[in-house]
């Protein structure tokens, strides 16, 4: 199974103006798919080879660095784009708010501590949500790391590296990630992610 770019799950321009169709055209139509070419060429003759990208971030994390990080890339962004919507935020599905309330204490709580962890990842990098040993936790990691390697299933994640949000955000990471949650996080798809990593 070698990596390919997933189409974006709404037109370039569907975010704007919270994140423009620039944007979407740099990150999406060209970071996204440098990650799954250079993955796809560091994988041949390998072990990984033929394996799902979940194998192989897991197999090659603290083995293989070019690999894993390309790897990572390529699952974090999967999930990325889906991870928002045209009129994003909004209320959290029931059972999903119970759980963000269980562990973390409160939506609003939840919510700061997520983007206090983008704004606070040093460089390139991504915050998440991730549940872990039964509860939903707020993580943030480096590069192309995510919490599949830390024990954790990933079930909202944004990426604070800076070609997701320079364009239309230039130095202002806290005023993205703000928007982000406000207005882009498509809550139905981290419902059905947290239902099935609760399981």
């Amino acid at each position: 199974m070698s990596f390919s770019l997933p189409d974006l799950p709404y037109p370039h321009d569907a975010l704007a103006p919270i994140m423009s169709k620039e944007t979407l055209e740099f990150h999406h139509d060209k970071h996204h798919l440098a990650y799954v070419n250079t993955g796809n060429n560091l994988m041949k003759g390998t072990e990984f080879e033929g394996k799902s990208v979940e194998e192989v971030v897991k197999g090659s994390y603290g083995k293989n660095a070019p690999l894993f990080n390309n790897a990572g890339q390529h699952f974090n962004h999967i999930h990325f784009w889906k991870w928002m919507k045209p009129k994003g935020g909004g209320k959290i599905p029931g059972e999903l708010e119970k759980a963000i309330v269980d562990s973390l204490g409160s939506v609003e709580k939840a919510k700061e501590d997520f983007i206090q962890a983008g704004v606070t990842q040093f460089g390139s990098g991504w915050a998440w949500l991730a549940v872990k040993n039964g509860k939903i936790e707020v993580m943030k990691t480096p590069n192309g790391e995510n919490p599949l390697v830390h024990g954790g299933k990933p079930i909202l994640g944004v990426d604070v590296w800076e070609h997701s949000y320079y364009i239309d955000y230039r130095n202002r990471r806290p005023d993205y990630l703000k928007a982000f949650v406000d207005n882009l996080v498509n809550w139905e798809y981290v419902a059905e992610l947290y239902a099935a990593a609760a399981k």
